[in-house]
């Protein structure tokens, strides 16, 4: 298979989980330390470093360390990509949804 196709199913396949959209929202208002993202998840933070491991590896999520903490940011680079691939399907969509014909027998 294509390998554009297997990074982009890639990043979705990341996006679908609960938590992550979830973590997604919270950093909507900014960088957050693991920290605070774990007060506010009630997760583990072995399950909070794998989301995050995940999101950083599809490129949505900026990382950086500062002494024994991990800070964590939402990625415009990632998700104006993501944008794009949507964007392309809906324009795609839009254009066959105004020549509707099918002439096959079902």
């Amino acid at each position: 298979m294509n390998e554009i196709y297997e990074k982009n199913a890639a990043i979705f396949k990341e996006l679908s989980d609960p938590n992550r959209l979830m973590i997604i929202n919270l950093l909507k208002s900014g960088e957050k330390c693991a920290c605070n993202l774990l007060e506010e998840m009630n997760i583990s933070q072995s399950t909070l470093s794998h989301h995050m491991k995940l999101l950083c590896e599809v490129g949505v999520i900026n990382c950086r360390r500062e002494g024994k903490w991990m800070y964590y940011s939402l990625s415009k680079k990632g998700f104006t990509k993501v944008n794009h691939i949507l964007e392309e399907i809906q324009d795609t969509a839009l254009l066959i949804d105004m020549d509707v014909s099918c002439d096959c027998d079902l």
